[in-house]
């Protein structure tokens, strides 16, 4: 249950050692969060967060590792997940996803589809999973973490790209299905945010580092916005890139 503040008592963090999530995290417990499971496939990686959430004052704080590899274990996560947060769960944040190299996926058929199954495939089955939980326990928040290169895809990283493309549109669906039943799922949209995963790749235009993105993201956590953009200019950026004819599109910088 949310307190008199409406800010979640508990949290599941579905790629629980991603950056941004761990900062968004790290916020809401300051805003009185207790409970938080953080979910991924590097333990130690895991155990380390853990760690520093209780520091921060999280009163509880469980890891569960899973391999986004394979879809069917989709279920047993999220089954496991909310028995280890006492049965019921606020806020899942999903933030599973890799990058990938798409001069090496051009020509790599098994890669592509990997990462596909990593970034499209496994949060599909887990957000199915999920649904009936949320439904039965008649509330609940969950944002989905896509990206502006959904938006519209480039030629520099069209494999990411679609990966994104093909959540967002499978998010605003399951965003539908689950309004009738009292249940709130937000898109976020980032745009290239400094992390371990852009190391040694140059700035975009408008980037931003992880603490300005995960304060523009817990600001939109609270609000009714079915998108939170960050930062929120990257909306207007969006409106152009998709109203640009494909000439002038293919010849943008990539």
């Amino acid at each position: 249950m949310r307190n008199a503040f409406g800010q979640p008592q508990s949290v599941l963090v579905l790629g629980g050692t991603s950056e941004i999530a761990l900062s968004v995290v790290e916020r809401l417990v300051a805003a009185r969060t207790q409970t938080v499971v953080l979910a991924g496939r590097n333990p130690s990686g895991l155990d380390l967060a853990a760690q520093e959430l209780r520091d921060k004052g999280a009163q509880s704080v469980e890891t569960l590792v899973f391999d986004a590899d394979e879809p069917s274990n989709a279920q047993g996560v999220i089954d496991q997940a909310f028995e280890k947060a006492g049965g019921s769960i606020d806020l899942v944040l999903i933030a599973v996803g890799q990058l990938g190299d798409q001069d090496l996926l051009d020509n790599d058929p098994d890669g592509a589809a990997a990462l596909f199954t990593t970034n499209l495939t496994w949060p599909v089955a887990a957000m199915t999973a999920l649904r009936s939980k949320l439904i039965t326990q008649g509330s609940g928040h969950v944002a989905v973490i896509a990206s502006i290169a959904g938006v519209r895809v480039r030629r520099a990283n069209f494999t990411y790209g679609a990966t994104k493309a093909g959540l967002d549109a499978f998010t605003q669906g399951y965003s539908d299905s689950l309004k009738p039943y009292g249940v709130k799922v937000q898109i976020i949209r980032p745009g290239f945010v400094r992390t371990k995963m852009t190391e040694g790749m140059a700035d975009a235009p408008f980037s931003t580092d992880v603490g300005p993105a995960a304060d523009t993201i817990v600001k939109g956590l609270s609000s009714p916005a079915s998108v939170i953009w960050s930062p929120p200019l990257l909306q207007g950026v969006a409106l152009v890139m998709r109203s640009l004819p494909g000439v002038l599109w293919r010849k943008m910088p990539s």
